[in-house]
């Protein structure tokens, strides 16, 4: 449809209905998202009338169990949520893809040279370079095409916006040029190949799956080559909880450094069996080897190990306590989780932190306003960001309205769990 056709379309019930699959109750308003979205293609490339534009989406996604197992080759419980990344887009004869992100400048990249550029690291270009260039790899015949984009996944919030926009582009290629050959695995493969590879982020594939594929999902990397990923049968509407993501308004700037002990630690007590990950050393191994390792790495280190064989073994009893809607034994295990992070993996209040320490008061107020029932815990990272509530549908305006009282206006989001991951819509 062109521009016009799909803005009498996004006028109507059926586009709406049709949308509820993504956004539920916020069916409307995100309609409307897509109307501004077509205006601001036409205002960017002065389109003629005639060309065939598409729509497309990809959501944000959360962590719901292993914190910090990815990077071990463990398991993780993540979701799609109906907060999104949406485009407008058309092909193009130019042998470019030019796209535009609301609120920056356009980026422009071409095609007859999709190698590594090290001055393009870290930007948007190295991440659509990356994927049109896994595409080519796989012998898709990438063509140009124009796009312009917008987003309402909160920036900082840990609900993964660079998977998302990764996903949204693989899925603009793999409609336009590659007849959808590529299953939503793939894609997520593919976007993490470019985030990796040429914007120099050495993240694993836990973001990307869980926006490309949907749902609530759980993903074993065992074998990282090959993700074994499982997308529960669940309806999260069911359960009588809502999913709160709070802001506890830290800033992640200087916490490099935290972040990347995690993993360094935890593969310090990997290697000394041998091996480059904890997922590989056998757990009673390691609980014989305490002594030894507590003196040659430290006990932080120790204790991190053992957040890792916790928390990956609860994903499995997670999700089938989801799936057996066992929503008591879910809660328990999110909580479970959620005190293995602070008391052993130690990702909450950064190492010497002593006058601030968000991440912990904002726990703290969880754990005081649910007084005993849904369940919180640290979302993602740790040391500043988000963390994470599942609180019951009666006490969730209340706990809203105290949680932004107390800690400021804004910081309590609730989010839907969204059935559908990258997709092309309409």
């Amino acid at each position: 449809m062109n521009a016009a056709m799909w803005r009498e379309r996004i006028k109507t019930a059926g586009f709406e209905k049709e949308i509820a699959a993504l956004y539920g109750d916020k069916a409307c308003e995100n309609a409307a998202r897509y109307g501004k979205l077509i205006d601001l293609y036409e205002e960017t490339f002065g389109a003629d009338g005639t060309e065939e534009i598409g729509l497309f989406s990809a959501p944000g996604r959360t962590e719901i169990g292993g914190n910090h197992t990815d990077h071990e080759c463990g398991r993780v419980l993540a979701a799609a949520v109906d907060l999104d990344t949406i485009a407008a887009a058309a092909k193009s004869d130019d042998g470019c893809i030019s796209l535009l992100s609301e609120g920056y400048p356009i980026c422009r990249v071409q095609l007859e040279d999709l190698s590594v550029r090290e001055e393009e690291k870290n930007s948007t270009a190295s991440l659509i370079r990356g994927v049109a260039a896994r595409f080519a790899e796989l012998g898709c015949k990438v063509g140009g095409f124009r796009a312009v984009v917008s987003s309402s996944v909160l920036p900082g919030s840990g609900l993964s916006s660079s998977a998302a926009f990764e996903v949204l582009v693989g899925n603009i290629i793999n409609s336009f040029f590659y007849d959808g050959k590529a299953d939503a695995v793939k894609i997520a493969q593919i976007g993490q190949y470019a985030e990796n590879v040429y914007f120099g982020k050495p993240s694993g594939l836990m973001d990307q799956t869980a926006s490309s594929v949907g749902n609530i999902l759980t993903i074993d990397f065992e074998d990282p080559e090959k993700p074994v990923v499982n997308k529960l049968d669940v309806d999260f509407d069911q359960t009588g909880l809502k999913l709160c993501i709070i802001n506890c308004w830290a800033s992640h700037a200087d916490l490099t450094g935290e972040y990347a002990a995690v993993p360094v630690e935890m593969q310090e007590i990997a290697g000394y069996f041998g091996q480059k990950v904890l997922r590989k050393v056998n757990r009673t191994d390691f609980l014989n080897a305490v002594p030894e390792l507590r003196r040659k790495f430290g006990d932080r280190a120790v204790l991190r190990a053992f957040h890792f064989y916790a928390d990956n073994d609860r994903v499995p009893r997670q999700a089938e306590a989801l799936e057996s809607g066992k929503i008591d034994e879910f809660l328990r295990l999110i909580s479970e989780s959620g005190r293995s992070s602070w008391m052993y993996l130690q990702n909450i209040v950064p190492n010497g932190a002593n006058e601030h320490q968000e991440m912990a008061v904002a726990l703290a107020l969880c754990d005081v306003l649910l007084n005993g029932k849904g369940a919180f815990r640290v979302h993602g990272g740790g040391f500043a960001g988000t963390c994470q509530a599942f609180v019951p549908e009666e006490l969730i305006d209340q706990f809203t309205k105290d949680m932004e009282r107390l800690l400021g206006e804004g910081c309590c989001h609730v989010l839907n769990i969204r059935s559908v991951g990258g997709t092309r819509v309409g």
